[in-house]
């Protein structure tokens, strides 16, 4: 089968690792299944296991990809939840893994994973949206509507607006009756995220009219001091990831006015996804695709990724 492949791990070049071509057909264990993926998307998780965060090199070969959406054995359209583990928030499970840290991922023509980890895809949805679901937007739904601790008429800051979970923060908080606010350094964005339904936005670190209920922080060390400021007594980061670097020391005379709400890099349960794409069904919200490519010119949505050339998400389609 057709499928994208980490062969090499350069934490310099992460491209000089990437592989497009045949690999073997995938063995399925006892209780997995497997689903022909019809899309997948890129993610920044992608990139770093190129680099050698997560993956090791005696992993190697392994097949990238984390989310999905495709046909299960039966014919049934599906979405595949990436995280492998058990119990009712497999997020909680320290054996936790995702697709493409143990087990070969989506960017093939076809992936094995548990049939715990199907979800049924909306008919309402195209598998390209389907397959942006499982990680970036996933964990917005879980940083909005599980970690911020939010009513309908709150203020969100998203920093960093433009990749895969800030532009799903403004689209889901929007749909959500938040009032979201984003920065960007690029002015581009900044016109693009008020396209998208953002009521206001800022230069990254600009003084706000006032401070928010809650921010949404994907970006890390560029961002982390305006973060803090940013935030009225008692609201709350909620942190999903840090793209530009460690989080440095928190200033701690403003820490204790704050609360930090971590979820790390594991997106949300299958339960989650499911209602995620129902709720998206329900209001009409739907993934911004920055790009669709063929598999086959995965290569492409790599560069763009790497570069920062991006607004939104870069799927990947299949023949079906």
């Amino acid at each position: 089968m057709f499928a994208v492949t980490a062969t090499r791990i350069d934490s310099d070049n992460p491209l000089a690792g990437l592989t497009l071509g045949e690999r073997p057909e995938p063995e399925v264990p006892g209780g997995w299944t497997t689903v022909t993926v019809r899309a997948a998307s890129l993610n920044h998780h992608d990139l770093f296991s190129l680099r050698g965060i997560g993956l090791r090199q005696e992993q190697l070969p392994m097949v990238l990809g984390t989310d999905a959406a495709g046909l299960d054995e039966d014919g049934n359209e599906v979405i595949v939840h990436s995280v492998i583990g058990s119990g009712a928030d497999e997020t909680l499970d320290p054996k936790r893994s995702l697709l493409s840290e143990k087990h070969d991922g989506t960017l093939a023509e076809r992936v094995v994973v548990p049939r715990r980890n199907l979800v049924p895809k909306p008919a309402a949805l195209s598998f390209e949206e389907a397959a942006c679901l499982p990680t970036a937007w996933l964990t917005a739904y879980r940083m909005l509507f599980d970690k911020a601790g939010l009513e309908p008429g709150s203020t969100v800051l998203v920093q960093g607006a433009g990749g895969g979970v800030a532009t799903a923060l403004i689209l889901l908080g929007r749909a959500g009756g938040y009032r979201v606010w984003a920065t960007s350094r690029s002015e581009e964005k900044r016109a693009r995220a008020l396209e998208l339904g953002a009521d206001q936005v800022f230069e990254s670190g600009a003084r706000l009219p006032e401070r928010v209920d809650a921010v949404m922080e994907t970006v890390g060390q560029a961002t982390w001091a305006h973060s803090l400021k940013a935030l009225r007594p008692g609201g709350r980061v909620v942190i999903s990831g840090a793209t530009s670097g460690a989080v440095p020391p928190a200033d701690l005379n403003r820490v204790f006015f704050l609360q930090l709400s971590v979820i790390g890099s594991t997106m949300g349960t299958r339960d989650q996804l499911g209602r995620l794409a129902r709720f998206l069904e329900q209001t009409g919200t739907r993934p911004l695709i920055d790009r669709s490519l063929p598999l086959a010119e995965a290569r492409e949505g790599f560069a763009a990724m790497h570069e920062g050339d991006l607004f939104g998400k870069v799927v990947f389609t299949l023949p079906g």
